[in-house]
């Protein structure tokens, strides 16, 4: 069957690209190939080795039957080439350092993910890369200098769910020169494209919604052939793989992505509304809320609104109350499963930042992220209700 990525829907695509038919056995799976050792030569003329990204539950080979997890990852954002990793961080600091050096600068999203800041904060001004930051595509704008190389956002951002305008930051950065990398994990490639919009690279925490089980640790990075071979260059250097049994439940989780995400969207807008209204909550990140303040902009840019929001509550001292009160949510780290979690970013993604930092980023102690799951959504609605019971 030939699957094209710009003519089928997203959820053929999750089932069908990608897909290794195995020749021998006819399974409607791919195998797992479980070897580190691979005969040379070989028809590929290729030294395979996990290590260079190549084997082939990672890698897609010249012959048409070997199209495993990096072509269905790629279809689905819409991009010439994918790269699996170990972790979503082996994934951003190899992209990074594969394009950055001494002397270059680069602009950062000012509210990202806590690893990421912890990255870009401590790595980077050590290798001799100035940083500047910035809340949207004007302040970048107005960060520019020559030696910029690159702008990275989230959007959704965690755990404040910002925002950015994708279209004009790829504008901006094609002006200039200047790579555009996304963080999509809180989107999904179900919900947003940024490849499409004119982005240049888009970054996943595949531990989270591609995977969305709750029970692997990936990586990814979708962009042209130029960028990801320029990557992989690094990548095998670096050794951030994914070994080929990860890579199996990856292209498992991925074949119910359309389904789940449509879920986590359903149930994370109810929350969302619920909570917006309810007396002891002061304030609800959501971008599909009409008064967050980027609604326009993830409306035009987005499919649906996400399975992540966050909200802050009136009496901060009830936090701990709050989350000893929960019956169904789950208060842990991570997001993006069938499972509602709950966290409290201060105390978990962003607790090594300094206090200052944290203010600079707009992360109160009394915030909480939820990551709504595919529960019935009256049951998360009742849960939240008994738990801000605060009599």
């Amino acid at each position: 069957m030939t699957i094209d990525p710009h003519t089928h829907g997203l959820s053929t695509l999750c089932i069908h690209a990608g897909t290794h038919l195995d020749q021998a056995t006819g399974g409607a799976c791919s195998p797992i190939f479980t070897s580190t050792a691979y005969a040379f030569p070989n028809p590929a003329n290729a030294n395979i080795y996990p290590r260079y990204f190549n084997t082939p539950n990672q890698q897609v080979f010249n012959t048409p039957n070997q199209q495993v997890i990096n072509r269905k990852l790629a279809a689905l954002e819409k991009g010439e080439a994918a790269l699996v990793f170990g972790s979503g961080m082996a994934a951003i600091s190899t992209l990074l350092l594969a394009h950055l050096k001494p002397g270059d600068h680069a602009i950062f999203q000012n509210d990202l993910y806590g690893g990421s800041m912890r990255l870009i904060s401590s790595e980077l001004p050590r290798l001799g890369v100035q940083l500047s930051w910035g809340a949207n595509v004007a302040e970048f704008a107005a960060a520019l200098r020559p030696e910029t190389r690159l702008i990275y956002v989230e959007s959704p951002s965690n755990p404040l769910l910002h925002c950015i305008d994708l279209a004009e930051l790829a504008a901006l950065g094609k002006r200039h020169g200047v790579l555009s990398v996304i963080d999509n994990t809180f989107a999904t490639p179900i919900n947003q494209n940024p490849l499409a919009l004119g982005i240049d690279a888009v970054i996943h925490s595949a531990t989270k919604y591609l995977n969305g089980h709750s029970d692997v640790n990936a990586g990814v990075l979708v962009a042209s052939a130029e960028i990801v071979n320029r990557v992989t260059a690094s990548a095998v250097n670096f050794g951030g793989m994914l070994d080929a049994h990860a890579c199996s439940q990856l292209e498992r989780g991925l074949k119910t992505l359309a389904l789940r995400v449509q879920r986590h969207n359903e149930n994370a807008e109810a929350l969302a509304g619920f909570l917006a209204l309810h007396p002891a909550v002061s304030k609800v990140n959501y971008p599909g809320l009409p008064e967050h303040p980027e609604h326009a902009i993830a409306a035009r840019q987005m499919r649906g609104f996400g399975g992540m929001l966050s909200f802050e509550l009136r009496r901060p001292e009830q936090l701990d109350r709050l989350l000893s009160r929960l019956r169904i949510v789950m208060p842990a780290l991570s997001l993006g499963g069938v499972e509602s979690l709950i966290c409290v970013p201060s105390r978990s993604t962003h607790r090594t930042m300094t206090p200052a930092e944290r203010q600079r980023a707009g992360i109160s102690d009394g915030l909480l992220r939820v990551s709504a799951g595919i529960e019935d959504v009256q049951d998360l609605i009742d849960d939240f209700t008994a738990a801000l019971a605060m009599e």
